[in-house]
């Protein structure tokens, strides 16, 4: 159920807040558009686990002093539905890069794609994509990607709970996946393509819950900004 709050003090002793991620949008834009509507108040804000600007859904953010319990959450279990493209690969294992490889997809069945979900089930190791956030000698993946570089990526170890085909329409493919923290989509739906000696990209990604925590109970950014300065005017706080 969606918060309900009564006096813009409780957001400075701290709170929890789900948010439904907009698309296009990273995970930075949220906390910083949160932050800016506090404004002059200033006030500690962050976010517990980071969806790609492609992905929308649940992002859960703390205030104040819940900022110390991020980690907590970021640990939860995590549930995604989405859709992936089979015959094509691009760098980014997305949307975000143009196809740089074709596969012909006619001898595939259903049949062989429920299947290949079975050998992801359980602890896996996966390498994220050279298109991501992670920091390697203080930059950015994506960064060096970008530029052309290589980069030497980790292989790290993840746990898939759940990985089911929900429907079928090719070349799309729809999907829900349970996971842990630290499991990259895009990198999951890359093994999956591979494993069927073919190839594959995320179309579509959206985060429905993190832990106890579902999408369905989120707020909105705007209506979220939009109950804070109503409360900031209750309490006189000029904009």
């Amino acid at each position: 159920m969606k918060s309900i709050f009564k006096n813009i003090e409780e957001f400075a002793e701290g709170q929890l807040l789900l948010v439904n991620k907009p698309y296009n949008w990273t995970s930075f834009d949220v906390v910083g558009k949160i932050r800016n509507s506090f404004k002059p108040l200033k006030l500690k804000v962050g976010h517990a686990g980071t969806l790609d600007p492609l992905a929308t859904g649940l992002l859960i953010i703390c205030t104040g002093k819940m900022t110390k319990q991020i980690d907590t959450f970021q640990a939860q279990e995590k549930e995604y539905t989405g859709t992936m493209i089979l015959g094509e690969t691009t760098p980014s294992y997305d949307m975000e890069t143009e196809a740089d490889q074709k596969f012909d997809i006619s001898q595939i069945t259903e049949e062989q794609i429920k299947a290949a979900c079975t050998q992801f089930i359980g602890e896996i190791g996966q390498y994220p994509p050279a298109h991501s956030a992670i920091k390697i000698d203080g930059e950015r993946l994506y960064e060096k990607a970008r530029r052309g570089e290589d980069v030497e990526l980790r292989l790290r170890t993840v746990t898939i709970t759940e990985f089911e085909i929900t429907a079928i329409n090719l070349p799309e493919v729809a999907f829900r996946v349970v996971c842990s923290k630290g499991t990259y989509i895009r990198s999951l739906v890359n093994d999956f393509g591979k494993a069927l000696n073919n190839g594959a990209y995320l179309s579509k990604l959206r985060r429905t819950r993190s832990g106890d925590y579902k999408v369905a109970d989120a707020w909105e950014v705007m209506e979220l900004v939009n109950t804070i300065r109503e409360l900031k005017a209750a309490s006189a706080i000029p904009e």
